[in-house]
């Protein structure tokens, strides 16, 4: 008979398990007679069952209980991280965490819909240049833009279909474009999305201030308060945010169309005259009307487009059938972007509105429409709200977004490891910490950062269709002729409109995006010409001498941390099986199929070393390594446990960085165990 026996953990017991052999699978059957009877009574024993579950030979998977922290601060620091942003998730909760449409239009949507609120106040601002008489351009100029979010919408939602697994530009260029392109279409997209979290949240505190003057001088310290908020918010992940920011994606939704209905039925049905907001009128000479003119306000006002892609990179968030959601939700945030841009832009003719330094264009249209009574207050903060809000948008694509590239190796790989929350934690955190920045610099002024603006977004638009042209062409699949001229109509509009930005823009700050991008791309290509020399560096011949096995072995346990079979792993195995015969190759990994793949082929290649896979549904390195290091001390009875550890030594200063940080934290760990001797295996790249 047979039956498990579960002990204390490894740092309670006092009773050293086994007879001394190491049990690298930290499971052992112990036999043991019963007295008068002749019988044999057999136990499985599993002492480490609160920190491992052995799902198959040489294949464990660490429960929860590895993450706790070994120091009293430590454990301190981690209870105020799971207040702050909750308790780790498993990789295999990933699917929970997926949104419905109705999150996702919060979530991915509130960028898009919230530039409704300023895109009106940008078209004004050009054209009273012209003077007053000149704002009666605004709704031709309003009407000719909302065709072109109808395009580029519809132009999207062909992408969703064809790329159920998100990605966007990005994706898409790389597939049917190239690399080139593809790195373009993410620059702009990184660059893009950083603006999308500066102006929002300057647009908002904006909001709060026509609302509250007295709050004004403020408006920077409101704005970095706001940031750190979007970031806590998001580090917490995805579906969580999607919770906290559905109620205010709603409220504006519903007060926004409120004001343009109640406004419309007011002037147009009743017939009643509103007192409208003061008009001012530039000082000097007034400008001509000229295509000039008109070109600038529409560039301005092609703000309104920002945040369209966002759905076409995230359709793996969404609940499945993954696709079909996004395109639909697609389809609910353009009209409802399109109704009220257009709805804005009528009532602020209807009422008189000019542009004013202190007050926000829906502001005063609100102020029109409801007087100064609480519906006025609702209106305020509802938008006040989703411009901050839409910086949401932002923290939920640019991690996913520079998670690709990581992936591709043109950014640290840092960028794809996601954090206890499923989220992509560094892209969040580098999101909010470089925006924090702009907002500083520009003084969170949204007429500032605006001229920054455009030129990423329809740079992405334009990579992106002009792919799915070449995607078409390429597949030919059945209605492909009629996708492929959907397509290159988004493609000749949003390029059109990109000139006329870049052109338009470039004088008034839009220079910057335009030497930064070349610059990010130029960033992307050395990262991964770098890790592309690294790893043909690291890469072992068939025969490698490496692979030789050593004389003289002792008897302590040597554990060897393995990414992989490389030639600083064969390195270290060479050593430590100079050292010792118990010697237990490690694998960490959250992906169990690449790590039964890594399994097979280490079977071929080193039979002499065993290899356990230890998963990590946590993701977790540092507390599954650091768990099965003490299971194998308990074994050990007294002897020393060596941990040899293999890096990568570059002689260029940077590269370091992009390199050992697991390695570094494993070290640092262990350095102060007891009977613990750790060995660092230095490899230098050619």
């Amino acid at each position: 008979m047979e039956t498990p026996e579960e002990q204390t953990p490894p740092s309670d017991r006092t009773e050293q398990p086994g007879d001394g052999d190491i049990h690298p699978e930290l499971e052992w059957r112990s036999e043991r007679a019963r007295p008068g009877t002749g019988d044999r009574h057999i136990r499985l024993v599993r002492p480490h069952s609160r920190y491992f579950r052995r799902i198959g030979p040489g294949q464990l998977t660490s429960t929860e209980r590895v993450l706790t922290p070994r120091d009293t601060m430590a454990r301190l620091g981690m209870r105020v991280k799971r207040i702050l942003i909750g308790a780790p998730l498993a990789s295999a909760e990933e699917i929970h965490e997926r949104l419905t449409k109705v999150k996702a239009l919060a979530v991915f949507s509130s960028d898009a819909l919230s530039s409704s609120a300023y895109a009106t106040g940008e078209i004004l601002l050009q054209l009273v240049a012209a003077g007053v008489a000149a704002l009666t351009l605004s709704l031709p100029i309003s009407l000719a833009i909302a065709v072109l979010l109808a395009v580029v919408a519809f132009s999207y939602r062909q992408t969703v279909r064809a790329y159920p697994k998100g990605g966007g530009s990005y994706i898409v260029a790389r597939d049917n474009l190239g690399t080139r392109p593809a790195l373009v279409a993410g620059a702009s997209l990184l660059t893009d999305y950083i603006l999308t979290v500066a102006v929002s949240i300057s647009a908002g505190v904006a909001a709060v201030t026509s609302a509250f003057p007295e709050l004004y001088p403020y408006r920077v310290i409101l704005g970095a308060a706001a940031i750190a908020f979007m970031v806590l918010a998001n580090l917490r992940g995805i579906r969580e945010s999607g919770n906290i920011f559905a109620a205010p994606t709603y409220l504006f939704i519903f007060s926004f169309g409120v004001m343009i209905v109640v406004g419309l039925f007011k002037s147009l049905v009743l017939g009643v005259t509103l007192p409208a907001a003061p008009e001012i009128s530039p000082a000097g000479t007034l400008e001509p009307i000229t295509v000039a003119l008109i070109l600038r306000a529409f560039a301005a006002g092609a703000v309104a487009l920002s945040g369209v892609e966002a759905i076409s990179d995230g359709v793996p968030a969404f609940k499945p059938p993954e696709s079909k959601n996004a395109a639909t939700t697609l389809v609910w945030m353009a009209a409802i972007l399109g109704s009220f841009f257009v709805g804005l832009s009528i009532l602020a003719h209807l009422y008189g509105v000019s542009p004013l330094s202190t007050e926000t264009v829906p502001s005063q249209v609100a102020r029109a429409v409801f007087d100064t009574s609480w519906f006025y207050y609702v209106v305020q903060v509802a938008t006040a709200l989703i411009l901050v809000l839409a910086a949401n948008t932002s923290f939920a694509d640019f991690p996913r977004v520079a998670s690709f590239l990581a992936r591709d190796g043109f950014l640290p790989r840092q960028f794809a490891f996601r954090g206890d929350r499923l989220a992509f934690s560094t892209g969040i955190i580098i999101l909010g910490s470089v925006a924090t920045v702009l907002l500083i610099v520009f003084r969170s002024d949204v007429h500032a950062l605006i001229p920054l603006y455009a030129i990423g977004v329809f740079l992405s638009f334009t990579i992106s269709q002009s792919g799915m042209v070449a995607h078409w062409r390429r597949l030919r699949e059945p209605g492909w002729q009629q996708s492929l001229v959907i397509n290159l109509i988004g493609a000749m509009l949003s390029g059109t409109v990109l000139i006329v930005v870049a052109v338009v823009k470039f004088p008034h700050g839009a220079w910057v995006v335009v030497f930064l991008i070349p610059l990010l791309v130029l960033l992307f290509t050395s990262i991964e010409r770098h890790y592309r020399r690294i790893n043909q560096a690291l890469k072992p011949a068939t025969r490698d001498p490496l692979v030789a096995a050593p004389a003289r072995p002792m008897e302590q346990p040597v554990i060897v941390p393995v990414p992989g079979i490389t030639k600083p792993v064969l390195r270290s195995l060479n050593y430590a099986r100079s050292m010792s015969h118990h010697v237990t190759a490690v694998h960490v990994t959250d992906d169990m199929a690449a790590g039964l793949r890594l399994r097979e082929e280490w079977e071929r290649q080193i039979p002499d070393v065993s290899l356990v896979v230890l998963e990590s549904p946590y993701r977790s390195f540092l507390g599954p390594m650091l768990a099965y290091v003490d299971a194998i001390d308990q074994q050990a009875l007294g002897l020393p446990v060596t941990v040899i550890i293999s890096e990568t030594v570059s002689d260029r200063p940077w590269e370091k960085y992009l390199h050992n940080q697991t390695a570094r934290q494993l070290k640092e760990a262990l350095f102060n165990r007891p009977n613990t001797v750790v060995i660092s295996i230095p490899y230098r790249i050619p």
